[in-house]
C-alpha cells in the first residue's frame, strides 16, 4: 500500500493498492492505455504480455479503480525492461505512476535484474522528469523509434547504485 496526497490546497490521503491484474481488468487496462497514448498497444498485446509474463503485470487501484497498469520483463540476461507504464490521467500526479514503478522494480530486481531500462518519447518531457526522480539516468536516442518517426531516449537504473 501506499500513500498519496491530491487535491488542490485540501489534503486527502488515499490508499493506492498494487496489485496483479484480475481476468475482468484488461477492459479498463485498454482504456487507459487509449486515453495515455498516441500509438496504443491492442488488447490482444495486452493479453499476450500478460499471458507471457503475469508475474510481471501489476495494476495500480485506487478506492476500489483500476488506476493505472505497468508490464516489466526480465530480458537479455540480467536486465529488466519496462515494457509500459500508464495512469489514467485523472488520476495523473498523485502518486500512482510512483508506486507503480517502485512496485515494478521491487519484482524485478526480486527476478534477478541488475539493471532496468525504458524507453520514452523524446517530447514528453514529463515523463523523462518523472525517471529522473526516480534515479533513472538517459543513457542514448534511438532515432525513428516510435510509428510516427519521434526519437526515443533510453532510460536505465543499475539496482547497485539504489
Amino acid at each position: 500500500m501506499f500513500k498519496s496526497v491530491s487535491g488542490g490546497g485540501m489534503v486527502a490521503q488515499q490508499l493506492i493498492r498494487i496489485r496483479d491484474p484480475k481476468r475482468g481488468d484488461m477492459g479498463t487496462i485498454l482504456d487507459i492505455e487509449y486515453r495515455s497514448f498516441k500509438d496504443p498497444y491492442p488488447l490482444s498485446l495486452l493479453n499476450r504480455l500478460h499471458e507471457m509474463h503475469p508475474d510481471g503485470f501489476l495494476v495500480a487501484e485506487l478506492q476500489g479503480r483500476v488506476v493505472g497498469y505497468v508490464i516489466g520483463v526480465v530480458r537479455w540476461g540480467l536486465t529488466g525492461h519496462i515494457l509500459a507504464i500508464a495512469v489514467d490521467p485523472p488520476y495523473r500526479r498523485q502518486g500512482v505512476g510512483t508506486a507503480l514503478v517502485t512496485s515494478i522494480l521491487d519484482r524485478l530486481r526480486t527476478k534477478g535484474a541488475k539493471q532496468v531500462r525504458l524507453e520514452v518519447r523524446k517530447s514528453n518531457l514529463a515523463a523523462r522528469q518523472f525517471y529522473l526522480k526516480l534515479d533513472f539516468a538517459e543513457r542514448e536516442e534511438i532515432p525513428y523509434y516510435y510509428e510516427d518517426g519521434e526519437t526515443a531516449v533510453v532510460m536505465s537504473m543499475n539496482f547497485d547504485k539504489v
